[in-house]
């Protein structure tokens, strides 16, 4: 039997291969087991998966609790939700994390609703930190800090709850870093228990059919997103352009998406992707807290606007106050000339 007070992560896969997000999971929880000194253990659903058990240990996990059986093989809500439900119920962990995905955020309410417990969702950040309940003076040590933007984004709120266990949270994608591998690492397999009826099993999936993606904002190391102030779809031609010469992606503002000027694929932000390129251009972005909250941890960021007031230029490590219709053409004729 494992220890109460492990760390677990929800191992997500498709077609046997490991979502990022599962490694991102990994790199926090062993930060966060860490500070509590406890063990950090991976739920890996799928059949013919086992072999996911390498990658996981080397990127942190202790133990790989694995539940390989033939109807796991396709996502589905009810199979997978009871075989997580029971692995908690026999094992016991303090804290389960799963990342804020489709198939994230399906599963983890109808697991947290069954345990009679908590759920945070599309969490920005998670501590470790005591609380004292302001009413009747109890006192909880080292219990989960699960921090998300609430309001619109227009406040960091922090999220406790100690009275429940285990404290659940989904974590959005690209908010935390995956640890490097580490060769040396050995986990443990312990077994989850596959026992499904007819009633887990009512839903069959006839065929599986999944749109590509039009672009990997989080694989990309220059990112050149456009916003609002762009003007139009044509405006955008200049931002590929720019993209094209330094060889990056196309990004975008929630408002340039919801006003029809690229997919949402491209959009950046707390209701988009979350990014941590080398270069980020933001274009006629004017920097809503809710898209800084989603490229602000880029490793250098360049801001071009016409508003000296504009919030984004507060983040920029460089801005550039102007007209972007004339300011990125310069950019381009400027960098192919090095």
């Amino acid at each position: 039997m494992a220890s109460k007070q492990e760390i677990w992560i929800f191992a997500e896969q498709e077609e046997n291969r490991l979502k990022p997000v599962a490694l991102e999971l990994l790199g926090k929880a062993r930060d966060l087991a860490d500070d509590l000194d406890v063990k950090v253990g991976a739920l890996l659903l799928g059949s013919e998966v086992r072999e996911l058990s390498q990658p996981l240990t080397e990127h942190g996990a202790d133990t790989i609790y694995l539940a390989d059986h033939p109807e796991l093989k396709m996502y589905r809500t009810l199979p997978y939700a009871k075989v997580i439900t029971r692995t908690i119920e026999d094992y016991k962990p303090q804290i389960v994390l799963f990342g804020a995905t489709m198939i994230g955020r399906d599963l983890a309410p109808r697991i947290a609703s069954h345990l009679v417990t908590g759920l945070t969702a599309d969490c920005t950040d998670l501590q470790i930190g005591d609380y004292l309940d302001p009413f009747t003076a109890q006192n909880f040590e080292k219990i989960l800090y699960q921090i998300r933007p609430a309001f619109g984004g227009n406040v960091i709120a922090t999220i406790v709850g100690p009275r429940h266990s285990p404290q659940m949270a989904t974590v959005r994608e690209g908010v935390m870093k995956a640890l490097p591998p580490g060769n040396h690492r050995v986990a443990q397999t312990a077994p989850a228990t596959v026992e499904l009826t007819n009633a887990e099993a009512a839903v069959e999936i006839i065929e599986h059919y999944r749109k590509p993606k039009t672009v990997d904002l989080r694989a990309a190391r220059i990112i050149v997103s456009g916003g609002a102030g762009v003007g139009g779809k044509e405006g955008f031609d200049l931002i590929r352009n720019l993209a094209r010469t330094l060889g990056g992606e196309v990004g975008a503002s929630r408002a340039a998406v919801d006003a029809g000027y690229i997919a949402k694929d491209h959009q950046v932000g707390q209701t988009g992707t979350t990014v941590r390129p080398v270069l980020y251009i933001a274009c006629g972005i004017s920097g809503a807290v809710q898209h800084r909250v989603g490229m602000q941890e880029s490793a250098k960021i360049i801001a071009i606007n016409s508003d000296p007031d504009a919030p984004i230029l507060s983040i920029a490590h460089y801005g550039i106050i102007g007209d972007l219709n004339k300011v990125i053409p310069m950019m381009i004729q400027a960098y192919k000339r090095i």
